[in-house]
């Protein structure tokens, strides 16, 4: 083979200039055979040859058209395309041999020209002729796919196809076939070349055969020195690694080969005497694939940005510790238990992409990795042991956190690793087993495995189950298949671990062996009491039992265990008669769904498809709404079961909010279209009708979305974009369409192995707000409701007809008992037509409409009776007493009431009223004890706020507010009116806030007086009132937060669950014996606020500044000045560095809870550029040399995680990409815009020169070794000007790698670059 490619590779520049060069030929020939007459040296010869190229007009050297002389006079005389094609299929025919004597030629010539030294060409039309003829003769073009090769393209696919062929070369000359594909046929079978009975000038073949066996023998030698010379030129290496980041099919080719060599090692060694070259060709080439850069440590900013690497140094730290490293596990679990803000994406999706990063970015193991996952969700736990009673999320859902969405964030990691490994099940992947590692060292992390109260029972069976496991694993003989269940008598004490080794367990992370670790069984000592596990009530069911009440409400008190238990329940549920229809219902809806962890993510998409009832195989009923009236009881205990605030939030938690409004629609649009029975008085009873179906479902969906925002809300940024991330109805839509197209992104699809049912099915058909016009009308009419008043009706109109009769209902009574006298509605601008009330009760009639025509009725009897009220024709109490009729009679009412009330609250149009217990209610002495308790709950995290209702004084409400406040407080605590109560308390919120009038505490007040067990509960929702007016207090609470994440406590070790640090941000535990737990930690306040910032810019800058000032102290506690023990052991600037790290981690998560993917833009677009524009005293006044640089290391590591944190390091699933990612290009790019500016002086700066070469140098080691693919989206021209930049304060390799991974566009920029 080798003699065969030398002609092949010599002839490259050959074909490109012997067309056109007829007369130099001449000359030159002319000239080579006078020189050889007169006996010239070689150099005199060179010399006046090259005299002849250059007085050729347009030529340059080296010259194409002398390479094409000299080859085809020199080698071929008769050199033409036609006789090449002949002697390839001569040789391919095997009618030629291949001859050594001119392969050693080629490597002769190739090993004095192989490094990159030579390819060095000035750029010109020279070049290019070249580049051409190299092109047409390798036909690279055609043979690697590229169109429109360049210089930089042609330079590294040679340099790629010469150690191709030269590998291919040596081993097929060591009989081992190299795998060429049949367009690459060997001219040598697998044997080696052949002894052909030839004699040639007069030598006998055995003794050519022999000197030709020798000089094979030597060729192969040569061949590996000219490809060790090739690989270990660095240059060539940055060659081979564009191509490996670049075309790495391409790059394919040659690890194929490197592969070969390794499986051959042993016969290439016997065969060569130099084999430790192909030990260094091996390793320099695999060098070439490991991608990850690594910073040159001789200078500070290399220093700083090579830190992470240092792992056990970071154990070392004084202040936050190890710990700190995963603080935005512990931000993000925090942040999702906030019950008031749902989300559309999965909690499992989000938790496997920030593992991801957070494993890249802290370049830890995934035991570290998924060691701080569980820490941080037992912390979680730990937190709220003892909830709080109210209308929020309670421990259940911080169990779903811990038990379930964790593991299955876990599997969806190792699914990730085996999918490509192509090893599904292996336990030894290091993901696999660094999960084991994990659980096996929370074994000495005692004090956050101690379960809560409710849960004691449950850990105990589990622990008892692994005890009598490992009993009757010691009475076979330690063969796990051979283990029963028989000694039912075992007891262990349980604690967390159990739970979450089952939940593991569960879903196939890991198997029983786990039973047998040392000390995970537990005896019980003489203290303990450990009761036996029960029996489950479940075993009954699949035996066939009945279901009975008692059976029934065992069943709903029991989580399942199983998927099969799943599948018969959903079997009922389709197929059973109306009562056990009913209860297959409440059974699924009860703890089945938020306590049953390890079947958990079935049970959601169970409730989901039970809300789509499947339609009759019978066609004429299609488009009926028959159907739906058949399933009438088994929806409205879904959808009361559903209802449960837990339970909401665990939807919204496993990403099924989409899924769940989609099911919704068709039950709103089908019920809301049809009229109630003429009988009918009030939905709020024990009874299933139209109206109550309908309510429950309208107000579930509405619970999915704000729909009650006030236009302040919706205002846009200057930016395209909403002031927050809201979920709206349309995006809803969209991201379930979304997961149809792309089912395995869908949040719930990762399967634990378990055979799972029908109900596990993704969704087919997409749907649209356009097909349920009854709906989209209600929707167009919400939103203009919100947006302006209603004004400009005709008299004539239908709705106001309804108005009427609506009002008529609802007014009855005050109007018997002589209260109103004439129209209540004319004293309105925006009258309602129609006569004055009447007062015999045989003209009244209630209205029997379908609930969509009673909604669209609704804002204009609202005006009315506003109107009416604040002009006095009506009290206030009958105004109260008449919406809560008109509640009774359609509880969806509630859902304009609140739009209506939320919109007029933010116009601030209406006066305020006094709650003085007379006309309006008071709230007593309950609203200056509120209002203590929620000063001393903030002073105690270091937020001083000011009183806002002096003693004395009456406190007041605007109009719209004291109406919807005192309609709240009638309603009684039922658990089959959560679907009311839910929408109710996130609307009184909003409506606080929505105010310009302190008025949270006022509401508080009043609910303290009407459900005392609901006072800490209130108090806690009350502390979020004054950051929505009061910016002091936002950035009092924004740096509380860090000088408690930097607090030091000489008690604490470096451990990973120490008190301090993340204990100090996030606080230990909520509350205590006597109520809240005081000092209330800044981070647990900051998560339940931050939604409140009005001015989400104040909070940005605010973060970023404290993040400088935070670097600011660390650099002077490294000074003279400093804390002594910063002097000594590791370099203590190191330290200071890490955890200036460490504090841009906790700005990153601070600001992206608060403002979502805006905030994140505005920081990167925004405030950290003007920022860096303004003048150095506006930052810290003469900060010094290593404050500076300190201060840019960390801005650039607080942009950086915010962007990683945000967009990912890697591919990830297309609804995450929906979500975050359609920004990033942008984003970053007019990021580096700006940063490519400066640097070409474009742009005059205002900092601190060191903190700008700090900030620039940091950011771009960052991007370029963690998030390289975000470089493939800046534009060239912006990449090459930072390179440019770097190489100017000695950055050489930075800005190389920065090159190499901008994508194929950069290819030619860094060829050019090493070439130079």
């Amino acid at each position: 083979m080798g003699a065969a490619e030398a002609p092949a590779l010599a002839a490259a520049p050959a074909a490109g200039g012997g067309v056109g060069g007829e007369p130099l030929e001449r000359r030159v020939m002319a000239a080579v055979k006078a020189s050889e007459a007169r006996g010239d040296p070689p150099l005199l010869r060179a010399v006046e040859i090259s005299r002849l190229v250059a007085g050729e007009p347009g030529a340059g050297v080296p010259s194409a058209d002398l390479a094409g002389i000299l080859v085809s006079n020199l080698c071929f005389a008769h050199n033409s395309p036609s006789l090449w094609k002949l002697l390839d299929q001569a040789m391919s025919s095997r009618l030629l041999c291949p001859q050594p004597e001119a392969y050693r030629l080629y490597l002769e010539l190739l090993k004095g020209n192989v490094t990159s030294s030579s390819l060095s060409l000035l750029a010109g039309s020279n070049r290019d002729k070249i580049t051409k003829s190299i092109d047409a003769a390798l036909q690279l073009s055609k043979s690697y796919g590229v169109s429109g090769t360049d210089f930089g393209h042609v330079v590294i696919l040679f340099v790629l196809i010469v150690i191709t062929k030269l590998i291919d070369s040596v081993l097929e000359d060591c009989g081992i076939s190299s795998g060429m594909t049949q367009d690459q046929e060997s001219v040598y079978p697998i044997e080696g070349p052949q002894p052909m009975d030839m004699d040639v000038k007069g030598v006998s073949a055995v003794k050519q055969n022999e000197q030709r066996e020798q000089l094979r023998r030597r060729n192969i030698v040569m061949a590996l020195e000219v490809l060790h010379i090739m690989a270990a030129d660095t240059k060539i290496q940055a060659f081979l690694r564009l191509i490996c980041l670049n075309m790495p099919d391409k790059f394919s080719v040659l690890s194929q080969r490197l592969t070969l060599i390794e499986a051959h090692k042993m016969a290439l060694e016997r065969l060569l005497p130099t084999s430790h070259k192909i030990d260094d060709l091996v390793m320099y080439i695999w060098r070439v694939s490991n991608l990850d850069y690594q910073p040159n440590n001789k200078r500070l900013v290399g220093v700083l940005g090579n830190l992470r690497s240092s792992n056990s140094m970071l154990g070392q730290l004084t202040g936050a510790g190890r710990a700190a490293c995963w603080i935005i596990f512990d931000i993000y679990m925090e942040n999702a238990m906030d019950g008031r803000h749902l989300g559309g994406i999965s909690a499992i999706e989000i938790i496997k992409e920030m593992s991801k990063t957070a494993q890249a970015i802290n370049e830890a193991s995934w035991q570290e990795t998924f060691k701080a996952l569980w820490i941080s969700a037992l912390r979680l736990v730990q937190r709220a042991r003892e909830p709080l009673e109210g209308p929020i999320p309670h421990l259940d859902t911080r169990l779903c956190m811990l038990l379930a969405l964790i593991p299955l964030a876990i599997a969806a990691i190792l699914k990730e690793e085996t999918d490509a490994c192509g090893a599904e099940g292996n336990k030894s992947l290091p993901r696999r087993l660094g999960l084991v590692s994990s659980l096996q060292d929370l074994v000495q992390y005692s004090g956050l495995l101690v379960p809560p109260s409710s849960l004691v029972n449950v850990a105990n069976a589990a622990a008892s189950k692994a005890a009598i496991f490992r009993a009757n694993c010691k009475v076979v003989g330690g063969n796990p298949s051979m283990i029963g269940q028989s000694d039912s008598s075992t007891k262990s004490v349980g604690n967390m671990l159990h739970l979450i080794v089952e939940a593991c367990i569960s879903r196939n992370l890991i198997d029983t062996t786990a039973y047998l670790w040392p000390g995970y069984v537990v005896l019980p000592g003489h203290s303990k009491d450990t009761s036996l596990p029960q029996e489950s009530p479940w075993v009954n069911f699949m035996q066939g039992a009945p279901l009975s009440d008692p059976l029934k409400n065992a069943l709903i008190a029991t989580p399942a265990s199983s998927v099969a238990e799943l599948d018969k329940l959903y079997h009922i549920a389709l197929n059973g008669s109306e009562q056990e229809k009913s209860a297959a219902a409440k059974i699924v809806c009860g703890a089945s769904l938020v306590r049953g962890w390890n079947i958990q993510e079935h049970v959601v998409r169970m409730v989901v498809k039970l809300l789509s009832p499947p339609l009759p195989s019978d066609s004429s009923l299609q488009g009926s709404m028959s159907h739906y009236l058949s399933q009438k009881s088994t929806l409205n205990a879904i959808l009361l079961g559903v209802s449960y605030v837990d339970a909401v939030h665990i939807f919204s938690l496993y990403g099924m909010v989409p899924d769940v409004a989609a099911a919704l629609m068709p039950l709103c649009e089908a019920f809301g279209s049809m009229p109630p029975p003429s009988n009918h008085r009030s939905t709020i009873v024990d009874e299933t009708s139209v109206y109550s179906v309908f309510s429950c479902a309208f107000l579930c969906l509405l619970r999915l979305w704000k729909f009650y925002k006030p236009p302040q809300e919706y205002c846009l940024a200057g930016r395209g974009g909403s002031v927050r991330l809201e979920l709206t109805l349309d995006y809803l839509v969209l991201m379930h369409n979304s997961r149809i197209e792309f089912p395995n992104s869908s949040a719930t699809s990762t399967n634990s192995g378990s055979s799972t049912g029908s109900f596990d099915e993704v969704p087919t058909q997409p749907i649209y707000i356009d097909s349920f016009p009854k709906l989209r009308a209600w929707y167009i009419q919400n939103q203009a409701c919100i947006a302006s008043t209603l004004s400009g009706l005709g008299n004539t109109n239908p709705v106001h007809q309804v108005a009427n009769k609506i009002l008529s209902m609802i007014c009855r009574k005050m109007t018997k008992s002589g209260v109103v006298s004439g129209n209540l509605s004319s004293a309105s601008s925006s009258s309602v037509s129609g006569s004055s009330l009447s007062t015999s009760d045989d003209s009244y009639q209630r209205p029997t409409l379908p609930a969509w025509e009673f909604l669209e009725a609704v804002p204009y009897v609202l005006e009315a009776v506003l109107t009416a009220c604040y002009h006095g024709r009506i009290s206030s109490r009958d105004m109260t007493t008449s919406l809560r009729d008109l509640v009774d009679f359609l509880p969806a009412s509630l859902a304009a009431i609140v739009s209506y009330f939320s919109a007029e609250i933010t116009r601030g149009i209406w006066k305020a009223v006094p709650m003085n217990g007379t006309e309006w209610p008071s709230p007593g002495a309950a609203l200056h004890s509120i209002e203590d308790e929620v000063k001393e709950i903030l002073a105690s995290a270091g937020v001083q706020i000011h009183s806002c209702y002096p003693r004395g004084v009456p406190p007041m409400l605007p109009l719209p507010m004291a109406a919807l406040v005192s309609l709240t407080i009638t309603f009684k605590l039922d658990r089959s009116l959560d679907y009311i109560h839910g929408i109710i308390g996130q609307a009184l919120e909003n409506c606080a806030g929505g105010s310009s009038w302190p008025s949270m505490p006022i509401i508080g007040a009043l609910w303290t007086q009407k459900v005392r067990r609901w006072h800490d509960f209130i108090v806690l929702s009350c502390i979020r009132s004054p950051f929505g007016r009061d910016k002091d207090a936002v950035a009092q609470l924004i740096q509380s937060c860090f000088s408690s994440f930097l607090r030091s406590s000489p008690s604490s070790g470096s451990d990973i669950t120490a008190s301090r640090g993340v204990g100090a941000l996030m606080g230990e535990s909520i509350t205590g014996h006597q109520g809240l737990h005081f000092p209330m930690a800044p981070g647990f306040i900051y998560l339940r606020t931050c939604r409140t910032f009005h001015d989400t810019y104040f909070v940005s800058e605010m973060i970023l500044r404290q993040v400088i000032d935070c670097s600011h102290k660390l650099a002077n506690g490294w000074s003279s000045n400093g804390p002594p023990h910063l002097k000594s052991g590791r370099p203590p600037l190191s330290g200071a560095a890490s955890m200036a790290s460490q504090v841009a981690m906790l700005g990153a998560g601070l600001l992206c809870v608060a403002g979502g993917p805006l905030l994140v833009q505005v920081l990167y677009e925004e405030t950290l550029p003007t920022l860096l524009l303004s003048a150095q005293e506006q930052m810290l006044e003469d900060p010094g040399p290593v404050a500076s640089t300190l201060q840019g290391y960390a801005m650039a590591n607080m942009l950086f995680f915010c962007g990683s944190l945000l967009w990912g390091s890697e591919k990830t699933s297309p609804i995450m990409k929906l979500s975050f990612l359609s920004r990033r290009p942008r984003v970053v790019g007019t990021h580096m815009d700006f940063i490519a500016g400066v640097l070409d002086g474009h742009i005059l700066l205002g900092c601190d020169p060191g903190t700008w070469k700090a900030y620039v140098s940091c950011f771009v080691f960052l991007v370029v070794k963690f998030v390289p693919t975000w470089l493939r989206d800046i534009k060239l021209d912006t990449l090459k000007k930072i390179a440019v930049g770097l190489r100017s304060w000695h950055e050489h390799d930075l800005a190389l790698s920065l090159l190499e991974r901008g994508g194929p566009k950069t290819i030619s920029a860094v060829v050019e670059t090493l070439l130079q």
